[in-house]
């Protein structure tokens, strides 16, 4: 008789982290049990508690833990690996179960649950293969001490999908740090819903936001584990058992998505769709899981019917590497990896002719450029940042081409309101500044995705005239050959910083009309841009096809923490709200981390060259402790550790320290990515958006540069919605900042310390 083996979770999870000769047991062991699972050596036996699970010999000391989940028509036996580990670890108490809510298998592992939330709840772990030394005697239960979750009943966890075996002892845990025992080894869904009650959501959140998602519309058979494997994520060890051995944890990443986003990314959607959640959590991973779902439906043919877009160049980069190792060639041929500014350059360049495009140029060359206006002109009525947000969010964003249209347009999130006088002067200082630009034969990446959302818009009417006429139209990137609308799918990463032009272009791009049209990415809390949007206002219509996801996979607990009193303070007179892209508003509830690290250091100094020495302090450590892996291997010459900072002038005097006070070699981050192959990168906040690092250190934190007080407390008593504003844009700032970091944050100041640091 031979037998089908499969790999649950946990058993790739275990895998990663033992030796490699283990693993090459292992793979001998699955060798021997496919071709014999009654072999004699392998000494497979029932445990006693659960007889549904079986323990097998890998070697002397190893065991693979297994359940039984059908029998083929060929007679083969299909089993489920749920474990390897040391047969210390395996206790008689293991069980295995069908969720009722999800339908998957679930290994509930009760080996790693803390004594004292044992004790409580009155259980005693049995190994299976005692030592010959007595067993120790189990202490008295201990005082009662408050419930963690004492507000909730047994029955509200079973309902939400809480592992039966786990329902008594969550309600026992008294500790975060129990309740980290306790999910360390639990199912995901039970893992979720317990860290959200922890965290505050309240019932109907977590229904919501974490059970319906993953539940199936009808309650599934508990002995059924034939139907249970289908619904369960696992490995079959056949044709990828190697691959596990040899790709270590990245294949968790490549492979492996959390229920919660697993629905997500294979939703079938009637519209544009948006999936929201704070930094880590996983939404670029959905975003390019959901690029390879859309690929592998289309129907053969060699165009670029899918767009994966985002607001950078150097996220650009990242993006298309990361698809490359999750999609194969043929697919990834299919789609189209662009930057939002490179997009709207392609259709301009479509629409020009040879000779007449202008150079484009970034905001800062314009508001120079108003600056010098104003000053020509002597009026002193208005800021030149002002003059150059009201052109760019109200009348480029809404595309106003004449003077009446701007008297009667919104201006939501603007600020002070505007008199009509008012409105008419700026609108003949904007046509002052418009024609400047003209003169130089520059414009602004504004302007140009204004002229760019244009042109595609009025393609767009011309495909749908040509349809209502029953003539012929193609989906077809190239938008030459054919009058078709260019892509077939859209998805958006980073979809917070987008302009309004951008949305406007993008919705003509697809076809409105088509399922799964737009996917959207994007946090308002990681908004550093002034670009604030209302997609339903724009044509992107999201009511009713939104997602949030709450569990960070990459910022500790101990840096979440902290970085969430950023954007939260706690004082009740900064309150700070964010909007959900739709006229709406978000928040960050029920957001967490399984994760743990030390704590963030806050550190004083005098002044900034005391600074600047406690950094070479700082980095000189952490470089030693991460010169070797363990096995001698150096330092990834990539960078795992940087430097960030509030404004170019201070990657400057950093880096110009770094190298000439401590020998330090540091390469810069630009728009395009890391110039220079330095060991250290060094950056400004704004060029870590959407990065990722072991370490990192933010210096410079200090009152007048974070935020910089000249640029918006003159807003405090004139302009109180626009000090609102910028302060919101601020405290943006340096959430992304601090979430960049995954193991070790320390945050640093010379001076007073900047109003938004949790100190």
């Amino acid at each position: 008789m031979t037998a089908r083996l499969s790999l649950y979770r946990k058993a790739e999870e275990e895998l990663y982290k033992l030796d490699r000769s283990i693993k090459a047991q292992f793979y001998d062991f699955c060798h021997n049990f496919r071709n014999n699972p009654d072999l004699p050596g392998l000494r497979k036996k029932k445990l006693k508690g659960d007889s549904r699970i079986w323990s097998a010999r890998i070697d002397r000391d190893h065991r693979a833990l297994l359940t039984p989940t059908g029998v083929g028509a060929d007679g083969t036996e299909s089993w489920l690996v749920l474990a390897v580990r040391h047969r210390k670890d395996v206790y008689e108490e293991l069980q295995v179960a069908v969720n009722r809510v999800t339908g998957e298998i679930e290994f509930v592992d009760l080996a790693v649950v803390g004594d004292s939330a044992l004790r409580r709840a009155g259980i005693t772990l049995t190994p299976a293969e005692p030592d010959k030394q007595p067993p120790k005697p189990v202490p008295a239960p201990e005082p009662a001490a408050p419930a963690l979750l004492a507000a909730y009943d047994a029955g509200q966890l079973r309902d939400l999908g809480v592992a039966e075996q786990l329902i008594g002892l969550a309600l026992t845990v008294t500790t975060s740090a129990e309740l980290d025992q306790l999910l360390e080894g639990a199912p995901l869904l039970s893992k979720d819903v317990l860290y959200g009650l922890a965290a505050g959501m309240d019932i109907e959140e977590v229904r919501k936001e974490i059970t319906a998602p993953v539940s199936l519309d009808q309650r599934p058979d508990p002995d059924d584990f034939a139907a249970a494997l289908s619904r369960t994520k696992v490995t079959t060890v056949d044709d990828a058992v190697r691959n596990v051995i040899e790709e270590g944890d990245f294949r968790a990443w490549k492979v492996f998505l959390h229920p919660t986003q697993e629905r997500i990314v294979h939703r079938h959607y009637n519209g544009p769709a948006r999936v929201s959640g704070g930094p880590g959590t996983g939404k670029t991973i959905v975003a390019l899981h959901r690029v390879k779902h859309l690929a592998e439906q289309l129907p053969p043919g060699d165009n670029k019917r899918i767009l994966l877009t985002t607001f950078t160049k150097n996220l650009t980069t990242d993006l298309r590497l990361r698809l490359a190792s999750l999609v194969d060639p043929a697919l990834l041929a299919r789609v189209d990896i662009a930057h939002i500014d490179q997009l709207a350059a392609r259709v301009l360049g479509e629409n020009t002719a040879p000779g007449h495009a202008k150079q484009r140029v970034y905001d800062h060359v314009a508001l120079n450029e108003m600056r010098q206006l104003l000053a020509e002109l002597d009026d002193r009525r208005w800021e030149p940042e002002f003059i150059l947000e009201e052109w760019e969010q109200v009348i480029l964003g809404q595309s106003i081409p004449t003077r009446s249209e701007y008297f009667k347009a919104r201006r939501a999130g603007r600020g002070r309101a505007l008199t009509r006088p008012e409105r008419n002067h700026i609108w003949k200082l904007i046509e002052q500044f418009t024609a400047r630009l003209d003169k130089l034969g520059v414009e602004t990446w504004g302007q140009a995705a204004e002229r760019a959302a244009r042109f595609e818009i009025e393609r767009a009417a011309k495909i749908r005239d040509r349809r209502n006429n029953g003539g012929e139209h193609r989906e077809d990137s190239s938008g030459m050959r054919h009058l078709g609308y260019r892509y077939r799918h859209i998805v958006v990463d980073e979809a917070q910083d987008l302009r309004p032009a951008h949305w406007k272009m993008l919705r003509a791009m697809a076809n409105p009309d088509l399922s799964n049209d737009m996917f959207i990415a994007g946090d308002a809390h990681q908004r550093i841009y002034d670009h604030q949007v209302a997609l339903g206002a724009l044509g992107v219509n999201i009511r009713g096809r939104s997602s949030r996801l709450t569990l960070s996979y990459r910022t500790t607990r101990e840096i979440l923490t902290e970085a969430l009193r950023v954007v939260q303070p706690k004082s009740t007179n900064a309150k700070v709200t964010y909007d959900d892209l739709d006229e709406g508003t978000d928040n960050l509830t029920g957001y967490r981390s399984v994760l743990h690290g030390p704590k963030p250091g806050f550190v004083h100094y005098d002044s900034w060259d005391d600074e600047l020495t406690g950094l070479v302090t700082t980095l000189t450590t952490w470089r030693k402790e991460l010169s070797s892996n363990g096995n001698g291997a150096p330092l990834d010459p990539s960078g795992r550790i940087a430097v960030c900072v509030a404004d170019r002038e201070m990657v400057s005097q950093t880096m110009n320290y770094l190298a000439t006070k401590a020998g330090i070699t540091c390469a810069e981050l630009t728009k395009d990515g890391p110039k220079g192959d330095g060991e250290i990168h060094v950056g400004t906040m704004h060029r870590f958006k959407g990065l990722e690092y072991q370490r990192l250190a933010i210096v410079g934190a200090s009152d007048g540069i974070i935020p910089r007080t000249g640029m918006i407390e003159r807003y405090r008593t004139e302009d109180p919605l626009r000090y609102e504003h910028e302060q919101r844009k601020a405290r943006s700032l340096l959430f992304v900042a601090a979430t960049r970091a995954r193991d070790a944050l320390i945050v640093s100041w010379h001076g007073k310390p900047s109003p938004y640091l949790p100190i």
